[in-house]
């Protein structure tokens, strides 16, 4: 499933040796929820892995990265990918990139709802069709919720927020795990990805069944 995936989401998959770039018309087009991402890739542990831009920023984007190893390419993107791909206000990041084809069997937490259904987060809302979400018992009162983020049939990303009062209680994983098993159940796998510097995320992610392989994902934020 995951082939299948990261070849849609990307433009190509499995890699050589090495990192390669490709044009995608994909990176011209408005992802899930509108905006924009003119420059998206995956590489696993060995930093062999596939980066994908608009097609007319390819060759420039290639010959920046040529017979460079996994650091160094890196570098070399952080510092001139923007520019390149004609986003010079934004920057370039690399975040744990986690997929689970076996998701953990916790107990179900939360009810899917509308996501434009009362009492939910801003945050929650742009989620199109269904949200996952955990409510105080008798109030009803929000707690903690998922949503979906549709790259593809092929593939769908999870992501998971929880209200301070409510951490700890192992909500959030539970939530991460019902979500993941609704998405292979529809045959597609799911995605799972983070900051580095975020433990709090690496171990709701562990505990829902997403290990952290050395899988990076790399992309550009900021104003667009």
């Amino acid at each position: 499933m995951l082939e299948r995936f990261l070849r849609a989401w990307l433009g190509d998959w499995p890699p050589p040796q090495t990192l390669v770039v490709v044009g995608s018309p994909r990176r011209e087009q408005p992802r899930w929820d509108g905006g924009e991402q003119r420059a998206l890739g995956v590489t696993d542990a060995a930093g062999r892995g596939v980066l994908s831009v608009p097609p007319a920023c390819r060759d420039a984007v290639a010959a920046l990265v040529a017979g460079l190893d996994p650091a160094q390419a890196e570098a070399a993107l952080a510092e001139r990918l923007p520019a390149l791909v004609g986003r010079p206000e934004q920057h370039f990041f690399a975040g744990i990139f986690r997929w689970s084809e076996a998701p953990a069997g916790l107990p179900d937490a939360g009810a899917w709802e509308p996501s434009d259904g009362p009492g939910l987060p801003d945050w929650l809302r742009p989620f199109p069709g269904e949200v996952l979400v955990a409510r105080e018992p008798g109030t009803g009162e929000y707690l903690a919720g998922v949503g979906l983020k549709p790259h593809d049939p092929t593939g769908i990303e999870i992501s998971v927020g929880t209200e301070e009062r409510a951490r700890g209680q192992g909500l959030a994983r539970r939530l991460v795990a019902r979500a993941a098993r609704r998405i292979v159940a529809a045959g597609a796998v799911p995605t799972y990805l983070h900051e580095p510097a975020n433990t709090a995320s690496a171990h709701v992610a562990v505990a829902a069944g997403f290990p952290d392989l050395g899988w990076k994902v790399h992309a550009l934020a900021g104003a667009a």
